[in-house]
Order: C-alpha cells, then sequence, then structure tokens
C-alpha cells in the first residue's frame, strides 16, 4: 500500500472513531439541562439525581472525545500537508473558536456541573448545563462549517503567485451551500444519541428492577425526544438531500445508484449495486418518486452517474451501501420509538419488556447510523479533498516527504491506543452504570426524605 492509501485509512479510522462521542455528549447534554431547568423550577430533587448521573456519564465519554479530536487536525498537517497549505488559511476561525468552545467553555462548565453540587445555587448550575450543550453544539457547527466547506467550497479565490485559497468572503465561506443542511440533520442525530443511550440505560435498570421510580422518568424523557429526533431525521434528511443534488449531483446519483439520467426514477430503498453492468439489481423503493423526492416536480430529470467522467466518480460501493443502511435504521428508530409512545399511551411502557430488551439492545442504531452517514458524505465527495477543485483531488495533496512505513506505524499505533481507550470507555460506563444513579446509604436517606419510590439497588 502506498503512502496516500495508508494516509486515507488512517484519516479514516480516527475520524471514525472520534465520531462516536460528539453526538452522544451533544445529545445527552441537552437533555441534561432539560433535568436542570426542571429541577430549577420545581426543586424537586429527583431532577437532581437525573441530571448529576448522566453527567457523569456525560463527562466519561466527553473526555474520550476530547483525547481523540485532537489526532484529527494535527494528521491535516503531518499527513495532508498540501492540503492544509492551500486551505489553512480558510479554516484558522473557524478551528480556533472550536478549541475555544470544546476546551474552554464545555470543559470548564462540565466540572462546574460535576463539582459545583453544595456550593453553587440551582441557577448557576443550571446555566452552567446551558452552557455546556451550547458549547458542544457551537463546536460541532466549527467542525461542520469546515467541513461544508471541503463539500461545497464557497467565499474564496485562489492567489496566483501562491496557489493558495484566499477568503474573499466570510459569511459566503462561513454558511456555504451545505453548512446548514448538514448541520441541523448532524445535530439532530445526536439528539437520536444521546436520547437512546439514555434511553437503553434506563431500560436496563427497569429491566432489573433497580432505581425504578428514576429509570421510569429517564425513560419516558428520552423517549420522547428520540420520538422527535428519529422523525426528524428524514425530514432534515430531505433538505440534506437536495441541496446534495444541486451542488453534488455526482454523490447524488451515486447515493441512488443512477448510472442513465432520467426524470423521476424510482426513489431506492436498498438494492445491489453493479459497477460494471451500469445497473442496480433487485431495487427496492417507491417507483417514478425521486424528483418529486428532491425537486417536487415529476419532469425534473435527475443527472445519472454516466454524464460524468468514470475518474470523476466515487467509489461506488462504499458510497452506496452505507447511504441506504443509514436510512434504513433511521426508519427502525421511528418503528421503535412509535412503539414506545404508543406502549406509554397505553400505560404498558415499563412492564413490556420486549420493548424494554429492544431499546437496550438499540443503543448502537444511532452510532452505527451516525457512522454510515458520515461515510457515505465523506467517500461520496472522493476523488477531491475539495469538492470539485482539481488541484485538490485526493492523490495530489497527501505530504511528499512522509513515507508508507512512517504512516502504518502511526496507524498500527493508533489502532492500539484508540482500542485501550474504547475498553476503558466501556468499562467506565459499565462500572458507572452498575453503580447506578446514587449510593445505596445516600438512597435510604433519599427515601427517609421521600424523594423517590424506589431508591436503593
Amino acid at each position: 500500500m502506498d503512502s496516500v492509501l495508508l494516509a486515507r485509512i488512517q484519516f479514516a479510522f480516527t475520524v471514525g472513531f472520534h465520531y462516536i462521542f460528539p453526538p452522544l455528549t451533544i445529545g445527552m447534554s441537552w437533555i441534561i439541562f432539560h433535568f436542570m431547568n426542571r429541577y430549577r423550577k420545581t426543586g424537586d430533587e429527583q431532577y437532581a439525581q437525573h441530571a448529576r448521573f448522566w453527567t457523569k456519564l456525560f463527562a466519561i465519554s466527553f473526555v474520550v472525545g476530547v483525547a481523540t479530536g485532537i489526532t484529527m487536525e494535527f494528521q491535516s498537517g503531518t499527513n495532508w500537508s498540501e492540503f492544509s497549505r492551500f486551505a489553512g488559511s480558510m479554516f484558522g476561525v473557524a478551528l480556533a473558536a472550536e478549541g475555544i468552545l470544546a476546551f474552554f467553555m464545555e470543559s470548564t462548565f462540565t466540572g462546574v456541573l460535576l463539582f459545583g453540587w453544595g456550593k453553587l445555587s440551582k441557577r448557576v448550575l443550571t446555566l452552567a448545563a446551558f452552557l455546556v450543550a451550547f458549547g458542544a453544539t457551537a463546536s460541532g457547527l466549527m467542525i461542520i462549517v469546515v467541513n461544508s466547506w471541503m463539500q461545497t467550497p464557497a467565499g474564496f479565490e485562489v492567489d496566483p503567485q501562491t496557489q493558495r485559497a484566499v477568503m474573499t468572503d466570510f459569511w459566503a465561506a462561513f454558511f456555504n451551500p451545505s453548512t446548514m443542511p448538514r448541520f441541523v440533520h448532524t445535530i439532530v442525530g445526536a439528539l437520536a444519541t444521546g436520547a437512546f443511550f439514555i434511553m437503553g440505560v434506563s431500560a436496563y435498570y427497569l429491566l432489573k428492577g433497580r432505581y425504578m421510580s428514576f429509570a421510569k422518568r429517564s425513560l419516558k424523557v428520552s423517549l420522547l425526544v428520540a420520538l422527535v429526533a428519529s422523525i426528524a431525521q428524514p425530514l432534515t434528511g430531505h433538505w440534506h438531500g437536495h441541496q446534495v443534488w444541486q451542488t453534488q449531483p455526482i454523490k447524488m446519483a451515486a447515493y441512488e445508484g443512477l448510472f442513465e439520467s432520467e426524470a423521476n426514477p424510482m426513489l431506492l430503498a436498498f438494492g445491489f449495486i453493479d459497477k460494471e453492468g451500469r445497473t442496480v439489481h433487485l431495487p427496492i423503493g417507491v417507483p417514478n418518486f425521486l424528483s418529486i423526492f428532491l425537486d417536487f416536480n415529476p419532469d425534473t430529470v435527475i443527472q445519472g452517474l454516466n454524464e460524468f467522467p468514470e475518474e470523476d466518480w466515487p467509489p461506488l460501493a462504499l458510497t452506496f451501501y452505507p447511504f441506504h443502511l443509514m436510512s434504513l435504521l433511521g426508519f427502525y428508530s421511528i418503528g421503535l420509538t412509535i412503539l414506545g409512545i404508543y406502549l406509554l399511551w397505553r400505560r404498558k411502557l415499563h412492564q413490556n419488556r420486549l420493548f424494554l430488551r429492544l431499546a437496550l439492545l438499540s443503543i448502537p442504531v444511532p452510532f452505527i447510523a451516525n457512522e454510515l452517514g458520515w461515510i457515505a458524505a465523506e467517500v461520496g465527495r472522493q476523488p477531491w479533498v475539495v469538492y470539485g477543485l482539481n488541484s485538490m483531488r485526493t492523490a495530489l495533496v497527501a505530504s511528499p516527504t512522509v513515507s508508507a512505513g512512517e504512516i502504518l506505524f502511526s496507524l498500527v499505533m493508533f489502532s492500539l491506543l484508540y482500542l485501550l481507550m474504547f475498553l476503558l470507555w466501556i468499562f467506565l460506563l459499565g462500572r458507572t452504570i452498575r453503580k447506578g444513579p446514587f449510593e445505596e446509604r445516600a438512597g435510604m436517606q433519599a427515601m427517609e426524605g421521600g424523594l423517590g419510590e424506589e431508591v436503593a439497588p
């Protein structure tokens, strides 16, 4: 394997591992803020118990997320120096703001939430919870701005002497055509991730017959958030899909396995793509609906891959399958949460062990959907690092002085380190969850004070 391929594998691996954590912490942070705000308004100590416990799990994930996020920015300089040289001036403001939001605001106020109990007022703790959620979300926006500029570059020109990108319009670059559709779609996915995690842990307690009052309230809140987020995902996905169709037609054709241009082809749910035969075998979907879905017009012609040179096509299988698997997982999430709401309405949610088992087993579903969506988006941008710029083709912008052996060595080291971090993350989450939202002694004190129905393990 050459250095370019190894550099791509390393970046994909490190980004994919890091992306486990930001959606979880963003989603959890807003639910923690809800519990803190309810505690501030009602004085109900159970809301305080919810906020404190979920903050512990949030903090464990946040620490790993921060540690793994640093690697990506360093890699841009080490493995992709030609790209960094070209686009560095476009990214400086956004990456600096992301560092301030993630490393200073979010981490500082996470510390306040962890150690401020008994020292600070409810208002201050609630403000800290809001600033953690705001910082996490705004940090995500900064990263989306950078990545979206790579997808749909705007607000710049290339200096003819230095051959570097020079910003000419800050707002056009910041709010490039894909920034807001991708940001909203990503944040909705993050809310689903945080909600499914809390829902699954709550279901675990109910299955074990532990912390019943605590688990019932957490399950109800997280189920409602998961339902709204799951239903919102295809709506935000439609917005994003319309943008992709307008600005990245090759990617949209790869998503849909569309080789020939035609008006109103099938909106594909799944199938098996055959690049050599220029077709999709066993297609399953809605006939004559893609143009309506993308443009609300059945006469709109959707461009096929054969309209473009084959050297400009992305890797088709690695674009096509993740996109459709992500969509199928999204519809599974909608079905599961609708079932949960129906059981809640019938007052059978907490007794239905089948649903509780499904909720527990479904914790990984939004994580997997997030990864698949990211793969489809990033692989679909190939063969360019900055979409459409031939000087920014991926094969041309890798660092010329970094050898394949050096990248392979660092890839192996990162793999071992990340495996250790992943196992440590799982261990710490598991230990904290098994320990429960409060100590048995504290639980007995709370029971004596009338703060809950079942408080001890």
